[in-house]
């Protein structure tokens, strides 16, 4: 598929699935060899063979909305953001709490909230003895909720942890690293599309990186940002990626770690 036509496809179907084109400046190559990929295997050889089979086919939009989640993750990415939740804001955060509540929104195959019980149980449980964690990821892709409850992974999705961290977490030098079972305690996986659906708060720390604010249209962000607030706790964080910026709509949010990416509600 060119390039150009698949622009075209995005374009279009952008609307319906509630996504952004400009979002999928990076890894349009990645979506488009799909789309490429599922006209084959439909026979079909024009975008607009393929808007006709989307109009008259309501369960392709469906297939055509899996194509586009961007699946690129890897552990303790963005260190500097882990970084401070280690050594500041979380101990700060369990000074008045024992049960620490974790929401991981858009978790992909499981790189980030293995990350953050990591986190716990390796930084922050040698501080906080009698704390524990209450983590929650969810994802909108069935296949992908499957490898993330697996929990083996490629050994260079682990270069940015910790190297004592890897070692003691990943056992074993095989090309596929398996977490050990006592990272995936109080760790829960459920399938839940962010846009349609959101758990039960509150959390005293909400994850929502490189999904909601990336690809999902300006309407949306808006209320994908307010529900994420609402679900907060009293002081709680939302932590979002590096490159991402959050739409004006009102929400007070103040920033605690510079230009870091993590914001604390701010109570009216």
């Amino acid at each position: 598929m060119r390039d150009d036509d698949c622009v075209e496809l995005m374009r279009w179907a952008g609307p319906r699935l509630r996504l952004r084109l400009e979002g999928f400046r990076r890894v349009r190559g990645q979506v488009c060899k799909r789309i490429g990929r599922r006209l084959a295997a439909l026979g079909l050889t024009s975008v607009a063979e393929y808007r006709a089979r989307l109009e008259s086919d309501a369960a392709e939009w469906a297939v055509l909305d899996g194509l586009c989640r961007v699946t690129v993750s890897r552990f303790y990415r963005d260190a500097e953001v882990f970084d401070v939740l280690r050594d500041t804001l979380l101990p700060a955060l369990l000074g008045s709490t024992s049960v620490l509540r974790v929401w991981s929104a858009g978790c992909a195959s499981g790189e980030e909230p293995y990350t953050v019980s990591l986190l716990f149980q390796l930084g922050l449980s040698p501080r906080f003895p009698e704390a524990r964690l209450e983590l929650l990821a969810t994802e909108a892709d069935k296949a992908l909720l499957a490898r993330a409850s697996r929990g083996c992974y490629p050994r260079g999705s682990l270069r940015e942890l910790p190297r004592a961290w890897a070692a003691e977490a990943f056992p074993g030098t095989e090309a596929e690293a398996c977490l050990a079972p006592a990272f995936r305690e109080g760790l829960t996986f459920v399938q839940q599309d962010l846009r349609t659906q959101m758990p039960e708060g509150p959390f005293h720390l909400v994850l929502c990186r490189n999904v909601a604010f990336t690809y999902f249209a300006p309407v949306l962000q808006q209320e994908v940002l307010a529900g994420l607030v609402a679900r907060l706790a009293p002081g709680g964080l939302l932590v979002t990626g590096v490159e991402e910026s959050l739409p004006e709509d009102g929400v007070a949010l103040e920033r605690v770690a510079g230009s870091l990416p993590i914001f604390r509600r701010v109570e009216q």
